[in-house]
């Protein structure tokens, strides 16, 4: 077993529509002098991913359906942020005191379709998950790759509530260059004995461990995680999602 670090790398700017992120990260990892080596984990919150590939929307263009008008009468919402939500979904999980939990249409069941307006451009202005998460992770980690010669991974992230538990936890939207199951069966635990369910969500797990410098006010929407050892194959972050005969409370 071998150390694991978590290296933050302040000082990236706002993010903008258009703007090159890897760049930025690269800059950001020059300045703090760690370098980029092989093996090597980014993990980048979803916001700054959103804001550079454009998944923006301001609320002064939408128009809500009636269905959003009476949703949004019933918990004092604003029904433009509520029709984006429905936009984004593939349906709706549950609505109750306030909070609309949603499929999203990438699979992720989450509050609010991931729709957020924190630490965005402005009062009417909210932020939407990216199209394809996966594909945002492996377009960095081609970058990475073609101008710093290194292979790495790269786990891109949001905030999650959890069924049966309070608080918020960072979770893997998008991976690129690690699987982000661990499957463990076949092997066995301490005493000998073979294991037969044990499959460890290693990118979420990598992506809570970055959540803790990566708060809401730190200004820091990307981490580097060194020496954790995985092996580098092209990762699909749509294997965390469990299948619907197997989801027991669907």
């Amino acid at each position: 077993m071998n150390a694991i670090s978590i290296i933050p790398l302040p000082g990236i700017p706002q993010v903008h529509p258009g703007d090159d992120l890897t760049s930025f990260i690269l800059a950001a990892i020059d300045r703090e002098n760690v370098g980029v080596e092989n093996g090597d984990v980014f993990v980048i919150c979803q916001k700054v991913i959103s804001k550079a590939e454009g998944a923006i929307i301001d609320l002064k263009t939408i128009t809500p359906s009636p269905f959003s008008e009476q949703i949004a009468g019933l918990w004092e919402k604003d029904p433009r942020m509520v029709e984006v939500v429905l936009c984004e979904s593939s349906r709706i999980v549950r609505m109750k005191n306030g909070v609309i939990i949603t499929e999203t249409k990438h699979g992720w069941v989450c509050a609010n379709s991931g729709v957020d307006a924190s630490n965005s451009y402005g009062d009417d202005i909210v932020i939407v998950l990216p199209k394809d998460p996966d594909a945002s992770a492996r377009r960095i980690r081609d970058e990475v790759k073609a101008r710093r010669n290194a292979t790495i991974a790269v786990i891109i992230t949001d905030t999650f509530g959890r069924p049966w538990r309070d608080g918020l936890v960072e979770f893997t939207l998008g991976v690129a260059g690690i699987d982000p199951l661990l499957d463990l069966r076949g092997q066995s635990d301490l005493q000998g004995r073979e294991l037969h369910h044990t499959v460890v969500a290693v990118a979420d797990e990598l992506a809570a461990a970055a959540g803790l410098l990566m708060e809401k006010d730190a200004a820091m929407p990307v981490v580097l995680i060194r020496g954790y050892r995985y092996a580098q194959v092209e990762g699909e972050s749509k294997k965390l999602i469990r299948p619907a005969e197997a989801d027991l409370f669907r």
